[in-house]
Order: structure tokens, then sequence, then C-alpha cells
């Protein structure tokens, strides 16, 4: 199973394998990353889970490739 996760350059945390310091970490420096994912993930609760996982990635990639801030990057496990 592919694992996809958006984190940002300077957090010392893997999001995959110690999500609640990653999070802490993230919210401290006032990132809201995953509130941020929310926003533009175009999900649904119709969709599969494969087709769910995929607008993830698919947000994911869109956030790192636009990138204004230069802080974010994908993590693949």
């Amino acid at each position: 199973m592919r694992i996809v996760m958006l984190t940002t350059v300077d957090n010392p945390y893997n999001p995959i394998t110690d999500f609640d310091k990653w999070k802490q970490y993230d919210e401290e420096k006032g990132y809201f990353t995953c509130e941020y994912l929310a926003r533009i993930v175009r999900g649904s609760d119709e969709l599969s889970e494969t087709d769910q996982d995929q607008a993830i990635e698919n947000a994911i990639d869109e956030i790192v490739n636009l990138n204004i801030l230069g802080i974010y990057k994908k993590i693949v496990a």
C-alpha cells in the first residue's frame, strides 16, 4: 500500500511515522497543513477509497507544484 503525505521542508517529524509530533510542530509554526490540504482536495463521500486517495494525492501534487511559499514537499512511503 502506497502512502502519500504533505509536509513542510522544516518539519523534523515524519507525518507517516510520528503524526502527533508532526502536527504539533506544523500548527505551532502556523502552517495548518492538514486544513490547507482539506481545502484543496476535490473529494466526495461518493468516491471509492481508491478514488479518494487519488484526489488527495492530486491535491498534494497541486500544492507542491504551486508552492508559493516554497515550504511544501510530498512524502511517499
